[in-house]
């Protein structure tokens, strides 16, 4: 009886000791301040837990794809991504596009989302939709499917290694720190 008291304690200590796998989910999230989502995802990122995208990620809820690593972020079919211009609400509660908190809001993303943007005419206050082929080329899908990894040719007809993902810095600088944490 004493010998199973002890295995069964032994057990408990072993299974709280060993990291959980924890797993965030994200759906139907509208967005909010781009200061509350850098703080968020600054604690996701150092918990080690995995985001999964399913369903809508809008505003500053997308700065996701530049702060969790590759390795921990995956999108599911249901997964949309939307994106606009950063705004501060003026005097009469009207939405005023601020350029230094959609400066801070562009450095944020990675390269690979930053040209989908640019290509479909940039942050305006219009809301730009990611879904579906364009989204799975930028984050991985969650099914565990292999990802393509598009090389360019060199010279000489032998394939280029591809880049590494760049992690976009994962902090707002100053002067935009002040404006960019209370915009959406």
């Amino acid at each position: 009886m004493r010998a199973k008291a002890w295995i069964l304690g032994a057990s408990l200590v072993l299974a709280a000791a060993s990291p959980a796998a924890a797993e965030i989910m994200i759906g139907s999230d509208t967005g909010g301040m781009i200061g509350d989502y850098v703080a968020r995802y600054q604690r996701v990122r150092q918990s080690g837990e995995r985001v999964v995208i399913n369903g809508t990620c809008l505003s500053a809820c997308t700065i996701v794809v530049g702060m969790i690593p590759r390795d921990r972020l995956c999108a599911t079919r249901n997964a949309v991504l939307g994106f606009h211009a950063a705004w501060l609400p003026d005097g009469n509660g009207n939405r005023v596009t601020s350029k230094v908190a959609t400066q801070a809001l562009w450095g944020l993303y990675p390269s690979g989302v930053r040209r989908w943007i640019a290509q479909r005419g940039g942050l305006t206050p219009n809301m730009l939709m990611m879904q579906g082929r364009d989204l799975a080329a930028l984050v991985p899908p969650c099914d565990g499917a292999p990802q393509r990894v598009a090389v360019s040719p060199r010279r000489g007809g032998e394939p280029r290694q591809a880049r590494a993902y760049r992690r976009a810095p994962i902090a707002i600088t100053a002067p935009a720190v002040a404006e960019a944490a209370m915009a959406r």
